[in-house]
């Protein structure tokens, strides 16, 4: 039987968004209804409300969640009603040609629920960000976007792997392949790129320069491990990596931002086959040119992090191990908890640089 919750929905491009109340069904085969415990405010559920992912109005945001499993559909054997999970948007499909090579991170056939979730008030059926929709009491998702992890775990910590801090430590861990004694620049220090500063220093990382335009990030991405800091409102971003770097550019550089012109830097700043690994999102205007005998000259590898290259099923039980024990320090991504009315404000908090992350705690 359907149930009604309150969720937060983005009804037109550009409006505020609203609490509204909305319908979810019982999960169908190969899906399964979470409580929602907590979720992140991620820049993406701000694209979605502004109309720049897409015109599938109305979107039920929200989409870095943690919480429990109420229920689960025919055939999902995977997880079980009372586990405590992490939602991701990626859930693979085992079948495509990069599953049967074992490659099921780039997986290219991801899937969502089946079933739409509606508004109450019309029926009209809801987009769910990312396919998720956990600005809500509960949601509808696929099974596969279920990962079971330690209910040790606050879930306000939990529910930030779901997106933009995986996507930077993975960038950093799995895409980067940054090592032991390696040298790293993370051009943009938001929520991605303050988590690519951790994954580096995770991985062992013996400089980490962290390159942002403002002081107060440039302050947390020392406080996650950071050596040295630039700000490229007063210094030229690469000339100040290379002279970090004992004039030879970094050997692993990560673009947080989605800019052609900070993808320039990093490009520029990085050491002689070095890796540039393009993390942050562009819009699809954007343009990107670069002498041809460059990209050639100067060898090595132009990447892009798909969500930080993650399994969830494999990363994110490991990192929630890891910060149980101590080794990551995911409580500093969570500048504030708010309530579920209070997503708005979060918005223009955001805008303004004065959260790293907002998180509605349910």
């Amino acid at each position: 039987m359907s149930q009604q919750v309150r969720g937060v929905v983005a009804l037109s491009k550009g409006a505020p968004v609203g609490l509204e109340t909305i319908v979810v069904p019982d999960p169908g085969p190969g899906e399964a209804l979470v409580r929602v415990e907590a979720c992140g405010v991620c820049h993406t559920d701000l694209h979605y409300r502004q109309g720049g992912i897409s015109d599938d109005f109305p979107f039920l945001l929200g989409h870095e969640a943690a919480g429990v499993v109420e229920a689960v559909g025919d055939g999902v054997t995977d997880v079980a009603p009372g586990d405590f999970v992490i939602l991701n948007w990626r859930a693979v499909c085992g079948q495509c040609r990069a599953c049967l090579r074992g490659r099921p991170w780039y997986c290219f056939d991801t899937h969502n629920a089946r079933q739409r979730m509606t508004l109450a008030s019309t029926g009209q059926e809801l987009s769910p960000a990312l396919g998720i929709g956990a600005f809500a009491e509960k949601t509808l998702v696929a099974a596969g976007q279920c990962t079971k992890v330690d209910r040790a775990a606050s879930p306000a910590v939990a529910g930030l792997l779901g997106c933009g801090v995986m996507a930077g430590i993975g960038a950093a861990l799995n895409t980067g392949n940054v090592g032991r004694g390696d040298s790293v620049a993370v051009i943009g220090c938001g929520g991605v790129g303050a988590a690519a500063v951790l994954g580096s220093h995770l991985a062992g990382a013996a400089k980490v320069i962290a390159v942002d335009i403002d002081d107060r990030k440039l302050a947390t991405a020392r406080g996650l491990g950071a050596t040295h800091t630039v700000n490229s409102k007063e210094a030229d971003a690469v000339d100040a990596v290379r002279e970090l770097t004992g004039g030879f550019g970094a050997d692993v550089v990560i673009e947080a931002v989605g800019r052609p012109e900070t993808y320039r830097q990093a490009f520029y700043a990085r050491d002689l086959a070095g890796t540039v690994v393009l993390v942050g999102v562009p819009t699809p205007e954007m343009k990107l040119e670069l002498p041809l005998l460059d990209v050639f000259g100067r060898g090595g590898a132009l990447k892009s992090s798909w969500y930080g290259d993650c399994l969830p099923s494999r990363d994110f039980p490991m990192l929630i191990d890891l910060h149980l024990r101590g080794r990551l320090d995911l409580d500093a991504f969570v500048t504030e908890t708010i309530g579920l009315d209070e997503v708005e404000k979060a918005f223009e908090r955001m805008r303004h640089g004065d959260v790293l992350r907002s998180v509605v705690l349910l």
